[in-house]
């Protein structure tokens, strides 16, 4: 018990130390952070414990981790609380378009540690990746990029995700406690734009979307609409803060 409390009290001094040198703007936006390699030395620490520190920095928005480049510290962004979570084809038909789905790709493979969205599933855990399109009459107005954690729900291997969206799946099937959002506006990468028939300069909205279920991560999602083609609305009530 002494050595997983010593070991719980280091990662959160790591944690601590560096996210004060980013609030401080001693290490400002763009900075590189010292590789975890760096870290593991100047901390006399395992790298798992290091990489926990990373990640717990990536999910509280501090900082970015780019594949073969690093961890950069990134702008301070103005995050909005959304207390629903959509239902795209009831949005779509409630406008009196017509609804339609279309499956680009799905497969099994292992969570990426180096991908600071996914990771925060757990490192090695197998997951189903499902990216999608979602369009209103003709046109797409909404490109998914999905991951299903099979610990928690193991049906998602087997489901056919050529008839319906993951996320109308995990509607019927898995019943989430806890969802987080992080909201972003964007230009869309190349094949995302080619995606939704944009291009690269057109502004959209990205969110990213985390649920649990009990503590157990249940699936992240990665949705980009058209600018355009997307409201943001949030109901509040008097003295919510």
């Amino acid at each position: 018990m002494i050595e997983v409390a010593e070991k719980r009290a280091l990662h959160e001094r790591i944690g601590s130390e560096l996210t004060a040198r980013i609030r401080s703007g001693d290490w400002p936006p763009g900075h590189r952070i010292p590789f975890e390699h760096e870290l593991m030395r100047q901390y006399d620490c395992a790298r798992g414990t290091v990489n926990k520190v990373v990640q717990s920095l990536a999910a509280a928005g501090l900082v970015e981790r780019r594949r073969r480049a690093g961890t950069f510290v990134i702008r301070p962004r103005i995050q909005s609380a959304v207390l629903e979570i959509p239902d795209i084809e009831a949005e779509i038909t409630r406008r009196d378009q017509v609804y339609r789905y279309e499956l680009i790709a799905s497969r099994l493979h292992a969570v990426d540690v180096d991908d600071a969205d996914t990771a925060l599933m757990g490192p090695g855990k197998q997951v189903i990746a499902v990216q999608c399109r979602h369009f209103a009459d003709s046109r797409p107005v909404a490109y998914e990029d999905r991951v299903i954690d099979l610990d928690t729900a193991p049906e998602a291997a087997a489901a056919d995700f050529t008839k319906q969206g993951p996320g109308a799946w995990l509607r019927t099937h898995i019943a989430w406690t806890q969802a987080r959002h992080q909201i972003s506006a964007i230009n869309p990468e190349t094949d995302v734009a080619r995606q939704l028939d944009l291009t690269t300069t057109t502004a959209c909205l990205c969110v990213k979307r985390w649920t649990w279920k009990a503590g157990a991560a249940v699936t992240f999602v990665r949705q980009v609409f058209p600018g355009d083609a997307y409201d943001l609305v949030a109901t509040f009530s008097p003295g919510a803060g």
